[in-house]
């Protein structure tokens, strides 16, 4: 008989006794086409452990895996954004439900706009997701963050789920949310969660400054001003589940007013900054097994992003500007198998060969508006088409696959300084991934991976007025990659379940797209290809779950990365061979989850060594380290239990202290991040 992972977790030993000894059942030959274990693993936050994190939004998140790097500029509704493996946020792809989320417009993706209320998983792939049958979009970054949000679960006599949430703490936030979940048919479920968010984002912070000499330049308490946030967030999901198939439509809106609060520089202690945020997307994939041996799966999505940002300082630049941006994506994956479709589980290691190919092929729109004069108005059509393979052999298991990507610019008003759109040819990327199984019985596996590719030039660094510049070309990474992982898990005793991972990397970024000044006023900037980084690191992962007596289990889990990031790009300078700005030398995490029956105790610890906050490695842009330790605790009451004859709703209380010992720090130079802060949650569960 066997018992998953979960089932373990659940089950006291005492149960497990019992079901080994009353159940033993005759040997029985089943067959099945072999599951599909990745080539490269991925680092994943999913069920109680995401839950327990103490975390506003994804960008709180994915902090706590190896390899990422967050800039994060302070407050409930700063922008955040994430650098994995210090290749740039242009360079990782960010996925919800399995489709990107783009934005033509400047490259990167806000994870501060992503509540976790809804989310179910985060995964996070260095190279690319560690399968063929995907979209040809897929294979277009140097890393990808995937966001699964909940897919509606039934029991058996309830065709519905409530869940009415209330999350309120300080810096004034209030957030509500509810969820309902509804069964149409035994074959189409409904999904839809609303959310409201609102915090006036003010708090003390302590803002001091230690001169090279070691000598105090100025040490100063003051209130952080013009972070409030206010924002809708809502969703509304179909799931449909066919014979050998499946199907999902989604929309989603989110729409949001909030203050800058901006960098604290000569002496100016508030901004008046402003932004407005209204994002809506309509997406849906299908997916089907039409034969034995044949998998067909169709993507689409319409998006429509406008952002209005507002400077009224008159001293400075008095700034208005409004974008509009638009996007229409097409997506055709097939698969087919060729060998091996069938195998006997306990022979299939030494006979059976799987060998798959899948074709993909994706067409995208973008278009941009925007109220700047001389604006030029871009467009953008861009076909990808990706072939793949996969195979698995005993020992051995492989990817290969290979990207085309033919992108055509037009623009509709051609001005003095654009007078054409860019020209740009067809590319060409390769990736390989391997991994190697030494011995059979033990789930030890080395592996590494070679893939290129590259960022095009987003909209602002080509056609932004005055700034574009139409001649850039993209920026390319090539990436090395080599590792090892061991996992064990135990059904009795006291470790149930123990994994390591190591890898060590070497990645290359050349014609990096950089601002230069224009002319002789530093005012004046232009975008240029001259940039050329190198980048060598580790990252360890090593997590264990232990058994401590009857229904107790405590995880741990903890990540490390060392960088050496280094600016290449001009020997003349004194950047060179600087460990490229904000990227830390060491930096860690820890995590610790109790769980004994409804209760949850979690402690979680990040550190983020010193850094530089330039390429120019010189005592006055030294940027100390900081470190936080965040705790949270949580109880669910399932009053079914208690009074076992009504038919009540569970209960859900959890109480987070963040940075519990009041660290004073910046991520971002001049952008003090909030010292010890907390927050309250009550959910209803029916």
């Amino acid at each position: 008989m066997a018992l998953s992972a979960g089932s373990v977790l659940a089950i006291g030993e005492t149960e497990l006794d019992s079901i080994y000894n009353d159940f033993r059942l005759s040997e029985v030959e089943v067959t099945a086409r072999r599951r599909e274990e990745p080539v490269i693993p991925v680092q994943k936050l999913e069920g109680k452990r995401l839950e327990g994190l103490s975390t506003q939004s994804v960008a709180d998140a994915v902090r706590y895996f190896s390899g990422v790097q967050i800039k994060d500029y302070g407050g409930v509704g700063g922008m955040k954004t994430i650098d994995v493996r210090s290749m740039g946020s242009n360079h990782l792809g960010v996925f919800y439900d399995g489709i990107e989320i783009g934005n033509a417009q400047n490259g990167t993706v806000d994870l501060g706009k992503f509540s976790m209320d809804n989310i179910e998983e985060l995964a996070l792939y260095n190279g690319q997701k560690s399968e063929i049958f995907q979209p040809a979009k897929d294979y277009g970054s140097a890393g990808t963050l995937y966001i699964k949000t909940r897919r509606p679960k039934f029991s058996p006599d309830k065709p519905y789920n409530v869940a009415i949430t209330m999350k309120a703490g300080t810096f004034g936030l209030a957030n509500p949310s509810i969820l309902y979940e509804q069964k149409l048919t035994d074959n189409i479920h409904l999904s839809a969660n609303a959310e409201y968010t609102y915090a006036h984002g003010r708090y003390h912070f302590r803002y001091r400054k230690i001169l090279p000499n070691g000598s105090v330049a100025w040490d100063t308490t003051a209130v952080r001003q013009n972070g409030d946030v206010q924002a809708w967030r809502g969703e509304v999901g179909l799931f449909g589940y066919l014979p050998e198939g499946k199907w999902h439509v989604k929309g989603y809106f989110y729409d949001s007013e909030k203050g800058i609060p901006g960098a604290i520089v000569n002496n100016v202690w508030k901004n008046s900054q402003r932004q407005w945020d209204r994002n809506a997307f309509v997406q849906g994939n299908f997916t089907k097994t039409f034969v034995r041996g044949y998998d067909f799966q169709f993507n689409a999505k319409y998006s429509n992003d406008w952002m209005r940002y507002l400077n009224p300082d008159t001293t400075l630049m008095y700034i208005d500007n409004e974008f509009t941006q638009q996007e229409i994506y097409l997506s055709m994956a097939h698969r087919v198998a060729l060998s091996g479709g069938q195998a006997v589980i306990e022979k299939w290691r030494q006979t059976a060969i799987n060998w798959d190919i899948s074709v993909s092929a994706d067409w995208q729109w973008n278009y941009l508006e925007g109220n700047l004069a001389n604006f030029v108005y871009p467009e953008r059509n861009t076909v990808l088409a990706s072939a793949a393979t996969q195979f698995y052999w005993k020992y051995f298991k492989a990817q290969a696959s290979v990207l085309g990507t033919f992108i055509f610019d037009k623009i509709h008003q051609p001005s003095l300084t654009t007078p054409t759109a860019t020209k740009q040819r067809p590319q060409f990327t390769p990736a390989v991934f391997v991994s190697y199984q030494p011995y059979l019985k033990e789930l030890l596996y080395l592996r590494a991976y070679y893939k290129r590719i590259f960022r095009m030039p987003t909209f602002n660094d080509l056609y932004y007025t005055d700034v574009g510049n139409i001649a850039l070309q993209p920026e390319y990474t090539t990436q090395y990659d080599g590792g090892i992982q061991y996992d064990k898990q135990w059904e009795r005793g006291t470790f149930r379940a123990v994994s390591v991972k190591a890898d060590g990397y070497f990645n290359q970024i050349t014609n990096k797209i950089v601002a230069i000044p224009k002319g002789n006023g530093q005012y004046r900037w232009q975008m240029m290809n001259i940039g050329y980084v190198e980048i060598r690191g580790c990252d360890l992962n090593a997590s264990t779950t232990i058994h401590c007596g009857k229904d107790v289990f405590i995880t741990f889990a903890g990540a490390y990365t060392y960088q050496k990031a280094q600016d290449f790009t001009d020997p003349k300078e004194m950047t060179y061979g600087g460990q490229i700005a904000y990227i830390p030398w060491h930096s860690c995490s820890a995590t610790a989850n109790l769980m004994w029956h409804g209760l949850s105790f979690n402690y979680a610890f990040i550190y983020v060594g010193e850094r530089y906050h330039n390429s120019a490695n010189i005592p006055a842009n030294h940027e100390q380290p900081w470190y936080t330790h965040d705790v949270s605790v949580s109880y669910e009451l399932n009053l079914n239990e208690v009074m076992r004859q009504i038919n009540l709703p569970r209960l859900y209380f959890a109480i987070e202290i963040n940075n519990m010992l009041n660290q004073q720090y910046d991520v971002i130079l001049n952008y003090p991040m909030p010292g010890i802060n907390g927050k309250g949650i009550v959910k209803i569960l029916i």
